[in-house]
């Protein structure tokens, strides 16, 4: 049931919250039931949720003679040597399950003749294991059937158009959650108390430029999780995705890899085929990869197109309908013309840490979907796995809070706050431009100091709290860039190019330590400008 925001008072310490209305939330939310439930989404249901965007489906080794070991083999060998091997292996093998859960809740996934569910291939998959929803509206369709399957359960309460802006912590526990009014700055922040919050918030695309992902996907999540102390993973790997369209829309819409698994072809404006001499599996080869080829392209001004004219020709608009419309809506007809792309912000591997269970380090506190770090990817994620692990990890979490809700072991953040940065404030257009020229799909060291910088004084100075939030993602995304001098998957350093085998683990981090970065750089900068003065250089 939908309930009136004006009985948010109603809302009590028992209450279990559910921040965000995405695949995460609304799964968890439906796993919970008969447990009474509140779901809070800044949008209404359906709208700002990345995961309905979703095209490519959801990888699941359901085929005859595929395996959750093959599985999880793939994904552990393109995640760049930092996967939690356990965590992609129980993952793979919950997969089976989700999809029948979700098949129960009315998601009418494809099936072949046989009326088996078919499964198409995507980039480095060892197996055909995607199983879609005509073709590219797997997102969609998913959502759109939990939204219905929610609207229905009695024990589940809706309250749209709230935005969740800080959390509220006793200790290491949380004891409850800032709301307020969407789209409406000066409108009095409401108080709920609770002592069980999931967070299923999303990621962090709006914080760059081009992205594919909706203006919601800001990293507020992850930002008001950290200022209340929480463990962040591995934030500086952020994914682009290779295809983005490129015909003026923000967000940007999205090809999907499954053109390039029905054989759609890189060409640059040339005409040529690029990806071949980068990598045997040329077009299907692991997202950064890809991404970095097509950036390469675009930067030597040659630019860089997705071809699916001899693939699919006139069967285009049947078999990828969504991307048909999004092309022809912009003057393209992709049955006869490619495709112009460039990389976008995708997705994010890092998050806020949670364990097996979705657990966080604060008591009270979960994590699913995009918002968390569970592991799973790396420091590239394989594609399709993103829709499996937020409904495995909204499950587990569900399961939790029936179990055993306080149950933790919670990390002790050292009380340490350093002096503000001395840098002028950002606008959130400055803030997304320099996301992406700074900490993009190629970094480098300076750029990177520049970013972190610029992020602390905006998180430490303004007075405007949602781009608040946005600069304490951007910061703490920024200076775990900048502290790992390497490259390694979707993290890719022009001044570190190569893989450094000591440096071969995961991110854990803090706020605090963002923050304290930010001032050894702050300081170092004085300091040279300093000693620059005196030698009169």
């Amino acid at each position: 049931m939908t309930l009136n925001p004006n009985k948010l008072s109603s809302i009590t310490t028992h209450d279990v919250i559910i921040v965000g209305g995405g695949l995460a939330g609304l799964f968890c939310a439906l796993k919970l039931s008969p447990r009474p439930v509140t779901v809070i989404s800044a949008a209404p249901l359906g709208e700002g949720a990345s995961s309905a965007w979703a095209q490519g489906g959801i990888a699941a080794a359901v085929a005859e003679g595929d395996s959750a070991e093959a599985h999880a083999a793939d994904t552990i060998a393109v995640g760049g040597g930092i996967v939690d091997e356990d965590v992609a292996l129980a993952l793979a093998r919950e997969a089976g399950a989700r999809i029948h859960d979700l098949l129960h809740y009315g998601v009418p996934f494809d099936r072949d003749l046989e009326g088996k569910l078919a499964v198409g291939r995507e980039a480095a998959h060892s197996a055909r294991r995607i199983v879609h929803v005509q073709g590219d509206m797997a997102g969609k369709a998913i959502i759109a059937a939990l939204i219905e399957a929610v609207r229905k359960t009695p024990s589940i309460r809706v309250i749209e158009g709230y935005v969740a802006e800080a959390l509220l912590s006793e200790g290491d526990a949380v004891s409850g959650l800032q709301l307020r009014k969407a789209d409406d700055a000066i409108a009095a922040p409401i108080i709920i108390p609770s002592r069980a919050i999931v967070l299923a918030t999303g990621g962090i695309g709006h914080l760059y430029a081009v992205t594919t992902n909706p203006a919601e996907a800001s990293g507020s999540g992850l930002a008001i999780a950290a200022r209340a102390g929480a463990v962040i993973a591995d934030p500086e790997f952020v994914q682009f995705h290779p295809t983005a369209i490129m015909v003026g829309r923000d967000p940007a819409p999205l090809a999907t890899e499954a053109l390039r698994g029905e054989g759609a072809t890189l060409i640059n404006g040339k005409g040529e085929r690029f990806m071949l001499a980068l990598n045997p599996l040329a077009e299907l080869a692991p997202r950064d990869i890809v991404a970095r080829g097509v950036f390469a392209e675009i930067a030597a001004g040659r630019g860089a197109y997705l071809d699916a004219t001899r693939a699919l020709g006139t069967t285009f608009a049947k078999k990828f309908p969504t991307v048909y419309a999004s092309c022809m809506a912009a003057g393209i007809d992709p049955a006869t013309q490619p495709i112009p792309i460039a990389p976008a912000a995708h997705y994010h591997m890092g998050g806020i840490a949670v364990d097996r269970h979705g657990r966080t380090s604060l008591k009270g506190l979960w994590a699913g979907g995009e918002v968390s770090s569970t592991g799973a990817h790396g420091a590239n994620r394989l594609a399709s796995n993103s829709l499996l692990e937020a409904v495995v990890y909204a499950a587990r979490i569900a399961e939790d809070i029936d179990g055993n809700m306080f149950a933790r072991s919670p990390l002790v953040v050292p009380p340490q706050i350093p002096r503000n940065c001395a840098m002028p404030p950002l606008t959130e257009a400055n803030l997304r431009t320099m996301m992406s020229s700074h900490v993009g799909v190629v970094r480098d060291g300076d750029r990177l100091m520049e970013a972190v910088q610029a992020f602390a004084a905006i998180e430490q100075s303004t007075g405007n709290i949602a781009l608040r939030n946005m600069a304490t993602t951007a910061l703490i995304v920024a200076a775990s860039a900048w502290s790992r001098r390497e490259s390694r998957g979707a993290h890719f350093r022009s001044d570190y190019t190569a893989e450094d085998p000591a440096q071969r683990h995961r991110t854990m981090t803090t706020l605090i330590e963002a923050r304290n970065i930010a001032l050894m750089l702050s300081d170092g900068a004085t300091a040279k400008r300093s000693a620059k003065l005196s030698t009169g250089v």
